[in-house]
């Protein structure tokens, strides 16, 4: 990498971290509502940029367009049905959790059912951050960094020295902006990174359009459509990652629970200064997710068009592009928004923890007498222990092999447990809380019991008997796979099911006492945003038509 690649990473970082350190000054947040929220006052600028970036880091950019150029336009699913979900949010959830002032989503189970509960849920949270989300972020960060700027040959070092130099970079810098700058300095951060996100990823579609269109991204497009047809179909089929038919089933509960319900997500929502901005927030990202595939699934098919499917392996699509088809003049900016995109989805995970430890775990079970400097205090140096923590466990990923499809499917032990429980919640007020952790639990363990030794048997049984009889072809066995045992978002769908009979069968015959009401806790205005459901429905609308548009 040349000179003004690094002058031009450097500077755009240094000037990021710069404005995020002024824009912390300006606001108050000596008390933990306002070191974990910003002080309730985050605009619908600033929580629609937040929320776009903190999904987007080098397992999204790298692995969605891995999918897309094995299985095509498909996979957009996991960006055109976020839009949906966040619609659902910011009608229905957001009103009821800024009702009840909430600053995390466990709160409201404390309300709801019991304050273990809460504390069940906050712990399930922190386990899956800690032992998976903040690694995988770290190690395929640095994986994208080292290559970018081939640390390895810069400071003549061998590739494991290089990536956890750069592992412990990331974890540093991502700490510093967390844990020290709390939420506000977080979202500001996002909000500009987001800005050269949207910018340097699309340049790369534009670019590699040109390359393969003789200079003309429309002859590009044309060319692109035209080689491939059928890889433009928005309808997944049997044995690719996004079947058609997990869009009805387990594919809505997984974005519902990602963009409503996780804490990493919805915290930005829960600064809003109003739930006017923050349903504002949310339906400007939805809005603007409907154009994720433009970054996160066409570089793939390019990618799968200009290397004529060649590549030894699906991961290497992006990457090998953007080296490829990129001007070297701006390598150095590209660099540093995918760095910014590796420290935004590093931070705001680090900050969701910091805020259940201290708000959920210290205040409620430790120290319930502990003034609000003493629990920003105790969620700073928790905040540093899990990031000392994921620092450690990161190198160790280098040994598991690909992780995209499997962070997918590990991801199910706790969200669709989590979301049956947010869900009964809300919709009932009877229902007791010995209920929820029945729910936690069996929803947990059987997702552990179908996917990790009920599915294994299944597959390994049917592809052995498929080479038993002669079948050899990848793509053969690739659909008795599939006909083996049920997609895993098939299998969420079944348990959230079968976890709300049992809750709601609970609440039949052994009712909570008294019903649950939500109260109103006047801490911020929950008067909505005046075109709410006109603008949330203009938006599925879209998001329908686009399905429709490229069904074949």
């Amino acid at each position: 990498m040349d000179f003004l690649s690094i002058f031009s990473f450097l500077g755009f970082t240094l000037l990021v971290a710069v404005i995020a350190w002024y824009a912390t000054r300006s606001t108050n947040e000596k008390s933990s509502d306002g070191y974990f929220l910003g002080g309730r006052s985050l605009t619908a600028g600033v929580i629609a940029g937040s929320l776009l970036l903190t999904n987007l880091s080098t397992e999204q950019i790298v692995g969605l367009n891995g999918s897309a150029y094995k299985d095509g336009l498909s996979v957009m699913a996991w960006e055109t049905l976020a839009a949906m979900a966040m619609v659902v949010t910011a009608i229905f959830l957001l009103p009821r959790y800024l009702k009840g002032g909430l600053t995390t989503v466990p709160q409201f189970l404390a309300d709801r059912f019991d304050v273990s509960t809460k504390t069940i849920t906050s712990g399930l949270f922190l386990t899956g951050y800690v032992v998976v989300l903040l690694p995988v972020i770290l190690y395929s960060g640095s994986v994208a960094i080292s290559g970018m700027f081939d640390v390895p040959g810069m400071f003549g070092i061998s590739e494991s020295s290089a990536l956890i130099y750069c592992i412990w970079g990331i974890g540093v810098i991502g700490s510093i902006y967390a844990v020290f700058g709390g939420l506000k300095a977080v979202a500001v951060s996002d909000s500009i990174n987001a800005v050269g996100l949207i910018i340097g990823g699309i340049l790369i579609p534009i670019f590699g359009l040109m390359a393969i269109g003789d200079g003309s991204v429309t002859h590009g497009l044309d060319v692109l459509m035209s080689a491939n047809p059928e890889r433009f179909d928005s309808t997944g089929e049997k044995g690719q990652e996004v079947p058609f038919v997990t869009i009805f089933t387990g594919m809505m509960l997984v974005q519902l629970f990602y963009w409503g319900t996780n804490q990493q997500i919805i915290q930005r929502a829960l600064g809003a200064k109003n739930l006017a901005e923050g349903q504002k927030g949310l339906l400007l990202a939805a809005f603007l997710k409907i154009l994720g595939p433009i970054i996160l699934v066409l570089p793939g098919m390019i990618a799968y068009y200009y290397f004529d499917g060649g590549l030894s392996s699906s991961d290497l699509a992006y990457p090998e592009l953007v080296r490829a088809v990129l001007p070297k003049t701006l390598v150095g900016f590209f660099a540093a928004v995918l760095f910014g995109a590796i420290l935004s989805s590093f931070n705001s995970v680090l900050n969701s923890s910091v805020t259940l430890f201290g708000i959920d775990i210290y205040k409620q079970h430790i120290n319930k007498d502990a003034s609000e400097v003493t629990v920003v205090k105790y969620g700073k140096i928790f905040g540093i222990c899990l990031a000392l923590a994921a620092m450690f466990i990161a190198p160790l990923i280098a040994n598991a092999g690909s992780l995209f499809n499997y962070l997918q499917e590990i991801n199910g032990i706790y969200s669709i447990p989590i979301f049956t429980i947010i869900v009964i919640g809300y919709l009932t007020k009877r229902v007791p809380a010995i209920a929820a952790k029945i729910g936690i639990f069996s929803g947990s363990a059987l997702y552990i019991l179908s996917q990790f030794i009920m599915k294994p048997h299944f597959v390994d049984k049917a592809l052995e008997e498929a080479k038993n009889a002669g079948i050899t072809d990848p793509a053969q066995l690739n659909l008795v796979e599939a006909d083996a045992y049920p997609h895993y978002l098939h299998v969420m769908a079944i348990l959230f099911v079968m976890n709300c009979i049992i809750m709601l069968v609970i609440g039949k015959f052994c009712p909570r006492k008294e019903a649950f009401e939500l109260k109103y806790t006047e801490q911020v205005d929950i008067s909505p945003y005046k075109y709410v459901k006109e603008v949330g429905i203009a938006i599925v609308l879209i998001v329908v038509g686009i399905y429709i548009y490229f069904a074949k």
